[in-house]
């Protein structure tokens, strides 16, 4: 499936509110270090084009967003939207999402983490670069406050089924997998990530989930 091209932001725009490099960050990655308030933040792990994002941050003011992207004018890409409309509660880091969950972000400190239609990596030997392996996973579920949500969709079973049976695993503390029902779009560009929009217009069946983390003093 091509790619469409992206649409690349207008030399005036400034970015330096919507995008940071791995160098320019506070050593803790925080509301209260990045936006200047204690409103729940929420993670997104590989923001594509950021229609998720850009939405979400419009949708839930009431809560910080951040997302990370490895591929830079992605990152930038997406920066580039929420400069536009001056959003306030969103930004993008232009970077590596598991190292930031293994130095940077505190423990229980996460409301929601979101792993949405992430590339597959189809060869056997090349598994160990898919966003969600054993290393990411615990770290996310180490961030995530207790209540706190897990959000995962893919097209691609193989992923699916793999994610899912290494979650339980490894991070029991996830609790069962909770099926999330898809989003009745009204229009083209009413989708959550740009992926899921390619995926339906190409007939391609979804697997979405969601997590809790239980408390552990609870489920003891």
């Amino acid at each position: 499936m091509p790619r469409s091209s992206l649409r690349r932001p207008g030399q005036k725009l400034d970015l330096s509110r919507h995008l940071y490099e791995s160098e320019q960050l506070p050593s803790e990655l925080s509301s209260s270090s990045l936006f200047q308030n204690d409103l729940p933040l929420e993670l997104e792990i590989g923001s594509g084009k950021g229609l998720f994002i850009d939405n979400a941050s419009e949708q839930n003011p009431t809560h910080n967003f951040v997302g990370v992207e490895i591929i830079a004018k992605y990152a930038k890409h997406s920066a580039a939207k929420l400069a536009r409309k001056k959003t306030s509660n969103a930004l993008m880091i232009s970077g590596n999402a598991e190292t930031l969950l293994a130095k940077s972000i505190s423990a229980e400190s996460l409301e929601a983490v979101h792993v949405y239609f992430p590339d597959p990596w189809w060869k056997k030997k090349h598994r160990k670069r898919r966003v969600l392996n054993e290393s990411s996973i615990i770290n996310l579920t180490r961030c995530l406050r207790p209540g706190g949500r897990f959000h995962f969709w893919t097209d691609v079973l193989d992923y699916f089924e793999d994610t899912v049976e290494l979650i339980a695993e490894i991070t029991p503390i996830l609790g069962v997998p909770l099926p999330e029902d898809e989003i009745e779009a009204t229009h083209d560009l009413d989708y959550r990530p740009h992926l899921e929009r390619r995926s339906r217009q190409h007939r391609l069946r979804g697997y979405r989930d969601r997590y809790e983390k239980r408390n552990e003093t609870l489920s003891a």
